[in-house]
């Protein structure tokens, strides 16, 4: 059922395209409706694409993002998998190799542990050690992040592990266009991508172009421009960082806000243009400090004559270096809330 045009307060908060947004063209629905479409679209469009995983068939998917694919396309293309990670995306491989474009979905995004040898040795280094010969035109799917109360084997931000990966892609979308239009450009892709998708923006709403669009990987967005400071964030944090910057302007504080989207290839252009702008950079991601994406993103202007337009040291606001507690309160205490991201940017914006 599509989504109606009311949006919560949560999805204000996760998604900054939101109801009472939509064009010519569009209309409004979740983001988890987003990428059922996309993959409905592709799978209509080319027979080679197929989705494979635990329970995406006749259940749904984990999460009812898989929907009524199975009833559409048969159990033939819409196929449930064991429960082996391993398996699954060798077999996604495999069928990449063959010929076909499948579309992987692994229940949570922690769950690719048990695949990291399909995944990095072989899905992201074939093209390369085969000279070019063949490739991997795979998209895996995985949901990610905290805010569920799903504890700490089910609620990791691990898009800093892909992204050192060389051959791999890697996205965030941060809205439902996104959802659909980064989803369509992977599949459309010869190299494999992952795609992690926030559990919580999969209810949060908005507009969406009916059409097959396309959102190109390596292109950052910025929803948001201001004069002050720049915040540069990924998934959730993006909607987050929206919200702060519009009670930050109340203050007379003026935000820019940088969509990263995709961590590999990075947009490093875009990001380092908006913070020349303002001379300040936060930077906010749900995932721990230590090694983490931002810790690149602040080396890229560290190394750039972006460097000399600060006013201020670089900040980055990060998940805590712990493992997602179960607890409500202490979930929240461990990842970046709207009220951190408020209260880091005015501090921000006082230095210099």
């Amino acid at each position: 059922m599509t989504a109606t045009a009311q949006v919560s307060g949560t999805a204000r908060s996760a998604g900054y395209q939101v109801a009472g947004a939509a064009q010519d063209g569009e209309r409004v629905i979740s983001y988890a409706e987003a990428v059922r479409e996309a993959m409905g679209q592709a799978m209509a469009d080319d027979d080679r694409v197929l989705l494979i995983g635990e329970d995406v068939g006749v259940y749904g998917g984990a999460f009812g993002v898989s929907g009524d694919l199975h009833a559409r396309f048969g159990g033939h293309r819409v196929r449930d998998t064991p429960i082996s990670e391993l398996g699954i995306v060798g077999a996604a491989v495999g069928l990449a190799l063959a010929g076909m474009r499948p579309i992987v979905e692994i229940q949570f995004s922690d769950f690719t542990c048990q695949a990291m040898d399909q995944i990095v040795n072989q899905a992201a280094k074939i093209h390369f050690m085969l000279g070019g010969a063949a490739s991997v035109p795979m998209v895996l799917r995985a949901p990610s992040g905290s805010g569920t109360g799903a504890a700490g084997q089910h609620s990791q931000s691990l898009e800093a592990w892909f992204a050192h990966t060389p051959g791999l892609k890697v996205a965030l979308p941060a809205t439902a266009a996104d959802a659909k239009g980064l989803l369509l450009a992977a599949i459309d892709d010869p190299d494999p991508v992952v795609i992690l998708e926030h559990k919580l923006l999969y209810r949060t709403l908005g507009a969406v172009p009916v059409g097959p669009i396309r959102t190109p990987l390596g292109v950052a967005a910025v929803p948001r421009r201001g004069r002050d400071l720049t915040m540069v964030a990924t998934g959730v944090m993006v909607g987050r960082c929206l919200d702060a910057a519009t009670r930050l302007e109340a203050d007379g504080i003026s935000c820019s806000v940088v969509d990263v989207r995709t961590l590999a290839p990075l947009d490093a252009a875009t990001v380092l243009g908006e913070i020349d702008t303002t001379g300040r950079a936060l930077l906010v991601q749900e995932a721990p400090a230590h090694v983490g994406f931002m810790a690149e993103v602040a080396a890229r202007i560290a190394e750039s004559p972006t460097l000399y337009h600060l006013l201020a040291p670089v900040r980055r606001l990060c998940g805590l270096d712990t493992p997602i507690p179960y607890a409500p309160q202490l979930e929240r205490a461990v990842v970046p809330q709207l009220e951190d991201i408020v209260q880091a940017a005015r501090q921000l914006a006082e230095v210099g």
